[in-house]
């Protein structure tokens, strides 16, 4: 089997025709394409290298660490973690005031569009690939490749519409109209191609794919059931999350302490895992995911260890009120994993380090966390080797709760899993508050669940509120630079799908 790590080192001086750090969607051609004047179509067998290159483009676009930092900070229980830098953050997170001059929007904007130009480019090299096929089992590549960039480019267009709401459909590269669409219009733009995926993908899990870590149609199932969660149509995430959960390929990982850490990548939970590797080496070829781990690490020891000491930049903070809620409900297990807390030893031995600065947190996020003892000897950098979780079955779990008891049915089975794993005493007649606070402590410091989870269902008001939250601050304002670029970006948005 190969691993899509390894693919995109092999392919990266071919798969790339412009050295830039960000991408401007108008007008730069997308990175990690190929040309098509550059590559000869009839070698079908290197089909895969396009694909490869939208791989690349979510490790290198959408791990952006400005991109994490924006994601989680909004939903009253994760605030930035420091006073003294990106001061954005704090007014974004803790008084809901959006400058849209702010550089981090325009990136994650620009980040998330370079993605689908990425993925539009793999599209157009896959389609004159196809031309040159012969057999029966390359067409089936071709159709199982498509999806896998289907998936990837609906994951870009799923964030806008999280931070943005009402986002402009690509549909080519070549396209000058910039006039957004209705977040609905892009959802229904995006579930037509999570259906093609959901039939043509590999029946696997990311772990048994031919390329290790690729999504699936299961991936696709899942994203989807995520769209109709937020469009309130709950008997398709019923329906999607439980073919899920009876394919019996998913389960939850035993150990949550461990899930998010060196033996838990791609485990029987992920659904869509970013990777990054150093291939065991202390040095040489390194597939990374720039500072996303970085920017949350705090400073870290343990004399028993060869790396004795690691630090990151301290960013992202758990307010106190969580964590007090979180250790009232009798968390044990989740509260030790996701919270680390200023002067505590880890179960792995190591000491979390106290901030210089008073004013910052005093705890951070665990989940990014990875024990000194399990970095590679000779690297040293908070993070190194892990991979990026994204979709996890534990949320499909609670999707599925969520569905059942929003229909009048018995949420009990899927929810009580999640329970079980995390050392929490069965519910019987779960009800909807309860699984919201299940998400709320199970996903807490994940791409922004939380937040929304509260948008989604009418709660942000009461919770944030009284923080300075209304709804005409739902989303992030679209940044002042692209309205400077592409002015149709002012227009109302299309309300019907164009594409």
């Amino acid at each position: 089997m190969k691993s899509i790590n390894k693919i995109i080192i092999a392919v990266a001086t071919l798969a790339m025709t412009t050295a830039m750090t960000s991408c401007d969607y108008l007008e730069i051609e997308p990175e990690n394409s190929v040309p098509e004047e550059s590559v000869d179509f009839t070698k079908t067998e290197d089909m895969y290298q396009p694909v490869s290159g939208v791989y690349a483009a979510i490790r290198t676009k959408g791990m952006h660490w400005i991109i994490n930092l924006m994601s989680v900070v909004r939903d009253g229980d994760v605030w930035s973690g420091r006073v003294d830098d990106q001061a954005d953050l704090l007014t974004i997170g803790r008084k809901y005031e959006y400058n849209n001059s702010f550089w981090g929007f325009n990136e994650m904007w620009t980040q998330y569009y370079g993605i689908i130009k990425v993925a539009n480019a793999a599209l157009v090299s896959l389609d004159s690939y196809a031309q040159y096929i012969t057999s029966d089992a390359d067409m089936q590549k071709y159709r199982s490749y498509r999806g896998e960039v289907l998936i990837l480019r609906s994951y870009a267009y799923y964030r806008l519409c999280q931070y943005f709401g009402d986002v402009t459909i690509l549909d080519s590269n070549s396209q000058t109209d910039m006039r957004r669409s209705t977040r609905n219009v892009v959802y229904q733009y995006v579930l037509r191609d999570l259906d093609e995926a959901a039939r043509e993908c590999a029946d696997s899990r990311p772990d048994q794919m031919e390329h290790i870590g690729a999504v699936t149609r299961w991936t696709a199932k899942a994203l989807a059931a995520k769209i109709y969660l937020n469009m309130g149509n709950y008997s398709m995430v019923e329906t999607l999350t439980g073919e899920i959960i009876n394919s019996g390929k998913f389960d939850l990982y035993p150990d949550f302490y461990q899930l998010f850490k060196i033996p838990g990548k791609l485990c029987e939970e992920s659904l869509f895992e970013c990777q990054a590797t150093d291939f065991g080496m202390g040095s040489g070829d390194y597939v990374g995911v720039d500072q996303f781990f970085n920017c949350a690490g705090p400073n870290i020891s343990n004399q028993d260890t060869e790396l004795k000491s690691t630090e990151g930049w301290n960013f992202i903070g758990y307010e106190k009120s969580f964590r007090d809620w979180a250790y009232g409900r009798g968390e044990t297990i989740r509260a030790t994993t996701s919270f680390l807390n200023a002067g505590e030893t880890q179960p792995s031995g190591d000491l979390i380090g106290r901030n210089g600065n008073p004013d910052n947190t005093d705890c951070w996020n665990g989940k990014f966390y990875v024990p000194l003892s399990q970095f590679t000897p000779g690297r040293t950098t908070y993070g190194n080797n892990n991979n990026v979780r994204i979709l996890r079955f534990a949320d499909v779990l609670l999707m599925n709760a969520e569905a059942l008891v929003r229909q009048g049915k018995d949420g009990d089975t899927p929810f009580n899993r999640v329970r079980i794993r995390a050392k929490m005493p069965t519910i019987s007649g779960v009800t909807v508050e309860q699984i919201l606070d299940e998400r709320r402590m199970e996903l807490c410091c994940e791409w922004g669940e939380r937040y929304n989870d509260l948008v989604r269902t009418g709660m942000a008001g009461s919770v944030l509120g009284p923080n300075g939250w209304t709804e005409a601050k739902t989303y992030f304002p679209i940044p002042f630079q692209q309205k400077d670029l592409a002015p149709d970006l002012n227009d109302e948005p299309y309300t019907e799908l164009i594409y």
